[in-house]
């Protein structure tokens, strides 16, 4: 024990090897103060700290160190910061207490409702609280909070229910807005349409028909995107949608000052509307009526941290604690979402099949006749039909080419024997640039050099197309056609928007411009690379993509899948059954004891480590794989690494039925707790995650 640090106090975990003995409880009096004890969470992510620990309240800070409020502590011979989690009057710790050294501001920022989410967080991703707290509050700017908390409070609109007319189109889309107009909290998936020609509302516009019924019932509303151009162009429509209405964005990117004021106005009230990027999920909305996220299936909405967890989750957490209304929506549909309507947590909002013809673009997949009747050219990476489709396509406007891949071409072999080049100082693919220079992915490194280590020859050949490669192609193809490219690697970045001329947009999956009246035609390359790939969560990645695209297109357009796509994936597409697929996929998920279907952790570390983990999991009755040494990404894979494993590392899965979820991730908290007193190697859990190996 710590000198002058009590043990963990009355809300501490329970249950742990590490928990102290069980000490008589008495109670603390100091003069003027109620409440003098004080239940400080150290903001340290050491696992086995992760409890609270009570401190002495002096008078002169009673007012100040309220609950929420952050403090600084004296912890192990050093200054450190915490949280006050609660106050109280008694104490377990026999000696005498520390005393709290100063508080670094007097105002809560953590309520009740975020420290029992940061909680809920934690106990369900096997994760240190300190961690989410990280995530739920951005760092102080004490120059803003001062003018904030000058800041008089504004009178807030008075809104009535919208009509449910827009949302007619959506079975059970007017009972959900009914629902959230009376203060209740109704859970859907919605798989939106395309608003286009006045056909169906755009989605944002339904959106903001959901934030006045939520208004309407004085609550509050929070939205979360997967990018900060996405919510800032989301909040300018609701603002537009909600004149009077104070709506903030809330993001990372936005620096300190600017994020923390976004934050205080959510957390006074003066902002009832917050739009924002993951770590927005925490956002400190007053009375939540209804928590939105769109496009769920983006892996930027997942954390990339402790306590990897995916805003999807902090939302529906959040729902079923604060009681809030819950939309997941999006053009198509994750298996995780589909998850929650299976089990009849949430509704399935969907349009009828007659208004999906009219709103969608018919889809094309060339099968094996058509493409034979084309002769040779049939069998070229862009055939003699798409060609076709794309000359008639622009003489009216812009025609879309999503390319998997962005650069020149990012992925070379042997031009005799076919192996994958790699980079003889770190093992990565090598790339291709447009003037010839071959580069690692991984270290960057130049090689100029090569040799086959398999069958010694220098020669090199293109085994994928990127972005720039298929621009010069198309160019040559249609000359005195403008070509455009829009891509995170390209010269010009990604571009928002292109207007209605005629012109060629080359664009990897996610950095689609918005074309002015959509585009002409659209092709899907390289069907293969999407949704052929061996890994966990592809086909419904390349649906996803793909259906991003689509939606972009005039509803009188025409699409093709080129490239030999998965046929269940394509035809997911074709028909426009993004419930059906992502059913089909929580099926086979469920049999091979995968989650969303199952519950499963990916621990990684040493093989020693990971050995006695895995006993006692076992032990426990959790099934387990491995351990087995962590391999390397498939070379030239969309999401590959940029820097080469750990040598020893291993990795290994524990899995276990939905109904025992809770006592995995229980299991493995206990696990890295124990090792945290014990200084051993540490290891890196992640509970569900999207890659396995």
């Amino acid at each position: 024990m710590v000198p002058g640090v009590g043990v963990p106090g009355a809300q501490a975990q329970q249950g742990s090897l590490l928990d102290a003995p069980a000490t008589a409880v008495r109670r603390v009096t100091a003069a003027g103060v109620r409440l003098p004890v004080a239940r400080v969470l150290l903001e340290t992510a050491v696992p086995h700290l992760d409890r609270l620990f009570d401190y002495l309240v002096p008078p002169e800070l009673d007012v100040a160190a309220g609950v929420g409020t952050r403090v600084v502590v004296r912890f192990g011979g050093q200054d450190m910061h915490g949280w006050i989690w609660e106050r109280a009057g008694t104490t377990t710790h026999p000696g005498r207490l520390a005393a709290i050294r100063r508080v670094v501001s007097d105002l809560p920022v953590l309520t009740t409702e975020t420290m029992r989410l940061i909680e809920l967080v934690a106990a369900r991703s096997a994760g240190v609280r300190s961690d989410v707290v990280r995530l739920a509050v951005p760092a102080r700017h004490a120059t803003t909070e001062r003018e904030e908390r000058e800041r008089p409070t504004p009178q807030l609109p008075q809104w009535s229910p919208p009509s449910t007319d827009a949302w007619a189109v959506y079975d059970g889309g007017p009972d959900f807005l009914r629902e959230l107009g009376a203060g209740r909290a109704p859970r859907a998936v919605w798989t939106a349409l395309p608003g286009r020609r006045g056909q169906v509302a755009h989605w944002t516009t339904l959106l903001a028909d959901a934030a006045r019924a939520t208004l309407a019932s004085g609550r509050g509303v929070l939205v979360l995107l997967a990018t900060t151009q996405r919510a800032e162009s989301v909040a300018a429509d609701l603002s537009s949608a909600l004149a009077g209405e104070s709506v903030a964005v809330l993001s990372a990117e936005h620096g300190p000052s600017r994020r923390y004021r976004a934050f205080l106005r959510a957390l006074s009230g003066r902002a009832r509307v917050v739009v924002g990027t993951r770590a927005a999920a925490f956002a400190p909305v007053s009375n939540l009526g209804l928590a939105v996220i769109w496009d769920d299936g983006d892996d930027r909405l997942d954390e990339l941290h402790a306590p990897y967890v995916h805003a999807r989750t902090v939302l529906a957490l959040r729902s079923g604690s604060a009681g809030a209304g819950l939309l997941i929506g999006g053009y198509t549909r994750s298996v995780e979402a589909q998850a929650y309507v299976e089990q009849g947590w949430a509704v399935d909002l969907h349009a009828r099949r007659e208004t999906v013809r009219a709103a969608v673009a018919r889809v094309q997949v060339p099968g094996a006749p058509e493409l034979e009747a084309e002769g040779p050219s049939g069998g070229a990476r862009i055939p003699s039909l798409a060609h076709r489709a794309v000359r008639a396509a622009l003489a009216h406007g812009p025609v879309l080419v999503q390319v998997p891949r962005g650069g020149y071409a990012p992925l070379v072999a042997c031009s005799r024997c076919r192996e994958v080049a790699r980079c003889g100082y770190c093992s990565g693919p090598l790339a291709m640039g447009r003037d010839g220079t071959i580069t690692c992915r991984w270290c960057a490194r130049t090689a100029a050099n090569w040799r086959c280590p398999t069958c010694g020859s220098r020669r090199l050949r293109m085994v994928q197309v990127g972005t720039t490669r298929t621009a010069e192609e198309l160019g040559r193809a249609f000359p005195g056609t403008p070509v455009v490219t829009s891509g995170a690697r390209e010269d010009h970045g990604v571009i928002a928007t292109v207007d209605a001329r005629p012109r060629l947009v080359i664009a990897t999956p996610g950095a689609e411009p918005v074309a002015e009246g959509g585009y002409r035609a659209v092709l899907l390359l390289d069907g293969a690379a999407l949704s052929a790939r061996a890994e966990l969560g592809a086909s419904s990645q390349a649906l996803r993509h793909w259906t991003n695209a689509v939606v972009l297109a005039d509803p009188q357009a025409r699409v093709m899948v080129l490239g030999r796509p998965h046929p269940v994936v394509a035809q997911a597409l074709v028909r426009w059954d993004h419930a059906g697929f992502a059913r089909r996929e929580l099926e086979e998920r469920a049999q091979l004891h995968l989650p969303p279907g199952w519950r499963a952790a990916r621990v990684d570390g040493p093989r020693s480590r990971l050995e006695g983990i895995f006993e006692r999991a076992r032990a426990a009755g959790f099934e387990v794989l491995g351990p087995v040494a962590v391999p390397a990404r498939a070379a030239g894979g969309p999401g590959a690494p940029e820097a080469q494993p750990e040598p020893e590392a291993t990795r290994g899965l524990i899995r276990t039925p939905l109904p025992r979820g809770r006592e995995l991730a229980e299991f493995l908290r206990l696990q890295v707790r124990e090792a945290s007193v014990r200084r051993e190697d540490p290891v890196r859990v992640e509970l569900d995650p999207t890659v396995l190996w």
